[in-house]
């Protein structure tokens, strides 16, 4: 059984949020949809969710690159799932308009490993 993927789903939280309130939405519209965004990646079969980190506290204004705005840890089965939980940011609805949540939000995910000592290398006694 292959080892899964560590991914750090990197989020970033664009101007059109900062925004708000415009055609109709809410930052409060925009909140519930990433709650269901992470509700649906959570359940996405392959996917191990591990945690959050938000920073949103420490930071004022859009983020374009790092430093994100949070973060999201799980352990995922494979690049196809990966793929799959990025895509929640071009499905998932925003309350009663046509935009999804990729209008607000853009996510980067960070593909790796645990950390941990590899196989080829031989640890002093």
């Amino acid at each position: 059984m292959a080892k899964p993927l560590r991914v750090l789903f990197c989020i970033g939280i664009n101007q059109n949020f900062f925004d708000l309130p415009a055609d109709g939405i809410t930052t409060g519209d925009v909140w519930q949809a990433t709650v269901s965004m992470m509700d649906q990646l959570k359940a996405l079969p392959g996917v191990a969710f591990i945690g959050d980190f938000d920073d949103d506290s420490h930071m004022v204004g859009p983020s374009e690159g790092w430093p994100w705005t949070c973060y999201l840890l799980a352990d995922v089965d494979t690049q196809e799932t990966v793929k799959a939980a990025c895509n929640l940011f071009r499905t998932t609805p925003v309350g009663d308009s046509a935009f999804k949540l990729w209008r607000f939000a853009k996510v980067e995910a960070r593909m790796g490993r645990a950390l941990t000592v590899r196989e080829d290398v031989t640890l002093p006694d």
